[in-house]
């Protein structure tokens, strides 16, 4: 007889496969009270043991979601992209998550080309297939008919509907323009080096019109809570690194399309900065929370300024979590950290009727 959690899991891999965005109910005792878990996280180096996969697994959630850096690939050979590819797939603590959690996946600069690299990256065709090779994505999947990796999945719990957007912040993204001490004034930023600018030109794009097209239909599509993952931080300030605060008008695009749409239930999950943190951006319908995991095996020693921010930063090895716990009455979103020593270090809930418009 299978275990519940190979049940669930073979469940969640005849979804996974499917790519018409199928919507499946799991079964429950008690339809009112269904609850969904989501562990993420991003930069991991395919040299690291990465035991931190082992810690995901004994937290039984539904599904995994890589949102980028998932390896370090930096490297216009595909021959060397596939070899680091392979490291991490043969690695003992990935075989162990792949064979328990289902996986989802999405890219960032390191695992699609070289840092902080866009557009203009010429092997992105390459990559991109090398990509959805590891990722066993289907060969009919619509991610392989169109450019870059872009993807939507739905899932549905009694009558409620989760839609997980994976976002293609590289393949479209126009160039970085370098830092030149437009905010050498502010203190704040006076003890690390600055790398890049705002964007003035609303010409420059992150996503591009294909995937603004692409995403604008699919927030009008019915959904009770919609989380986006990008591999860049969407919901904090301007902080001399990459992140969308560096195209604000693409940021700014963003909230006006959700308004748009009225898509209610947003909630950003986001990685790159080897920290995990909690932001949450103001704006003149619902705030827009923005859960940072980083850190799979990579860490820095600071976090930079955030005025955003509203939980961590955690600078530890870590995930994250997400549990929804789903009710007629008050659906609920709890968002944890969990370091390598199993500890949780972040645990915020919020209702999602905070996140309705009115």
């Amino acid at each position: 007889m299978m275990s519940k959690r190979l049940v669930k899991y073979a469940i969640a891999l005849i979804l996974l496969s499917s790519c018409k965005q199928a919507v499946v109910s799991p079964t429950h005792e008690n339809p009112n009270m269904l609850s969904t878990k989501i562990a993420f996280g991003s930069c991991g180096w395919e040299g690291h043991p990465l035991p931190i996969f082992n810690n995901i697994v004994e937290h039984d959630p539904d599904f995994f979601i890589f949102l980028g850096d998932n390896i370090y690939g930096d490297t216009k050979v595909m021959d060397t992209l596939k070899a680091k590819y392979n490291r991490l797939g043969s690695k003992p603590s990935f075989q162990n998550l792949k064979n328990n959690v289902p996986i989802l996946a999405t890219w960032d600069d390191h695992d699609y080309g070289w840092n902080d690299i866009g557009k203009h990256y010429e092997f992105k065709e390459a990559s991109k297939e090398i990509f959805l090779d590891f990722f066993e994505e289907p060969n009919d999947s619509e991610r392989r008919k169109h450019t870059g990796i872009y993807h939507t999945h739905f899932h549905k719990y009694g009558d409620q509907i989760l839609q997980i957007i994976l976002l293609d912040n590289r393949t479209f993204r126009d160039d970085l323009i370098p830092y030149n001490g437009e905010y050498d004034d502010d203190k704040r930023y006076n003890f690390y080096h600055l790398d890049y600018a705002k964007h003035s030109d609303p010409s420059k794009t992150l996503l591009g019109a294909e995937q603004w097209a692409w995403l604008e239909n699919q927030l009008s599509k019915p959904a009770d809570l919609r989380i986006i993952c990008s591999g860049t931080q969407f919901g904090i300030e301007w902080n001399g690194y990459e992140a969308w605060a560096n195209f604000p008008h693409e940021q700014n695009k963003m909230l006006e399309l959700i308004k748009k749409t009225k898509a209610n239930g947003v909630i950003f999950l986001t990685g790159d900065v080897h920290y995990s943190e909690i932001s949450k951006l103001k704006t003149d319908f619902y705030p827009i929370y923005d859960f940072t995991s980083s850190g799979l095996s990579s860490t820095w020693k600071f976090a930079t300024p955030n005025k955003n921010r509203i939980e961590g930063p955690i600078m530890d090895n870590h995930f994250g979590l997400m549990t929804i716990e789903w009710n007629h009455e008050e659906t609920k979103i709890k968002m944890e950290t969990w370091d390598i020593r199993d500890n949780q270090r972040i645990e915020f809930t919020i209702p999602i009727s905070d996140l309705q418009f009115n």
